[in-house]
């Protein structure tokens, strides 16, 4: 079997990672670098590294992501510099995930919540875990579409096994009256189980007029933060820093 052939074969059995790599290798491997075993070894890890890149890739499609490229390291810390780092560090270990433990991002819009939210939903995704991102107004949507199709059961299984739910931004948008129920019923279903990372403009104390049901907001919060990570965003909304700082000209763009 000639190279082409072997790079037909390697593709047929999906070994693309393989086929890719069967040229430079065979060229290491003919300078005298490679032993047969380390051609073999070498060959075996970039088809592992090939597969592993497009899990992640697929598992940060999958996630739903509303903003590319959020990550920690294009975050500005010094910004903000008596938000607590320790911690977001320490949740974008994903350690929190195999506790089952969930996560509140509290604070004024413009302090980088859903900035974090989504650079720890990634950063887990690079450890292996998957991820599911929501705005609040969405998931409450598509909770909606579902028991319109037919489909809530099956809806909210799929939200109740993903190992990380991030839900954003609730309260920069009213939200229907059923709200309170509906996230209710997702956190009551992934208490003790799953994760939940969910970000607020509006302090705890304001759900309950927020949501217009104080008995569900009470007992949603109670499963919350029984096992919670709260993070106090801000105070300074780095968006109102950058509109102040820009020409008259560049702000009105």
């Amino acid at each position: 079997m000639n190279t082409i052939e072997l790079d037909k074969a390697l593709r047929k059995l999906r070994l693309s990672g393989m086929a890719e790599a069967l040229e430079p290798r065979l060229i290491e491997a003919r300078a005298g670098k490679l032993s047969h075993i380390d051609f073999l070894s070498t060959l075996v890890a970039d088809e592992l590294q090939r597969r592993g890149d497009r899990l992640v890739e697929r598992r940060i499609k999958q996630a739903g992501f509303r903003d590319q490229g959020k990550t920690l390291d294009n975050f500005d810390f010094d910004f903000n510099k008596k938000m607590d780092r320790s911690l977001i560090f320490n949740l974008a270990t994903g350690h929190f995930l195999s506790k089952a433990e969930d996560a509140l991002f509290l604070g004024p819009p413009g302090t980088g919540k859903s900035h974090l939210a989504q650079a720890i939903g990634r950063a887990v995704i690079l450890q292996g875990w998957s991820v599911l991102y929501r705005e609040a107004h969405v998931l409450v949507e598509e909770l909606a579409d579902a028991v319109l199709d037919g489909r809530r059961k099956d809806y909210l299984a799929e939200i109740e096994r993903v190992p990380l739910l991030i839900i954003d931004d609730l309260g920069m948008r009213q939200l229907p009256s059923t709200a309170a129920e509906d996230l209710l019923e997702v956190i009551m279903r992934r208490y003790e189980r799953t994760s939940t990372l969910l970000t607020s403009n509006r302090p705890i104390e304001d759900w309950g007029r927020l949501l217009g049901d104080n008995a569900a907001v009470t007992a949603m919060l109670d499963r919350l933060l029984h096992h919670s990570h709260v993070l106090k965003a801000g105070p300074k909304s780095w968006r109102t820093h950058r509109r102040s700082s820009l020409q008259p000209e560049e702000a009105l763009l």
